[in-house]
């Protein structure tokens, strides 16, 4: 993951799930658990557009589901919204041709 360390320093004051081990030299020491959780952190800020008091609330509930999961989920939840919409569209467009037909030309 390519990310300063002040980045992930800061990180760990907001997301309290992240919070690395420190070794003798007081040196963070990431796991592979916090490596994910970061790339979590990363997804949430920097593709999904979230701010950091969203992505603190969506972190909450998503802590223990892998991001590919997450990853997966959200897009079903997107294609079941978009389809809904464009279901909607059409009944809309099927109303306005239907008034056009019904107009005497």
């Amino acid at each position: 993951m390519d990310l300063p360390a002040n980045t992930l320093r800061y990180w760990e004051t907001e997301f309290s799930v992240l919070a690395p081990a420190k070794n003798r030299g007081n040196n963070r020491v990431y796991s592979k658990k916090d490596i994910e959780i970061a790339e979590k952190i990363k997804f949430l800020l920097h593709e999904e557009r979230f701010t950091i008091e969203g992505a603190v609330k969506v972190m909450k509930k998503l802590k223990s589901i892998p991001l590919e999961t997450y990853k997966r989920t959200r897009n079903l939840i997107l294609d079941k919204n978009f389809l809904a919409d464009f279901e909607k569209l059409c009944e809309v467009l099927k109303k306005i041709n239907d008034e056009d037909d019904s107009r005497p030309s």
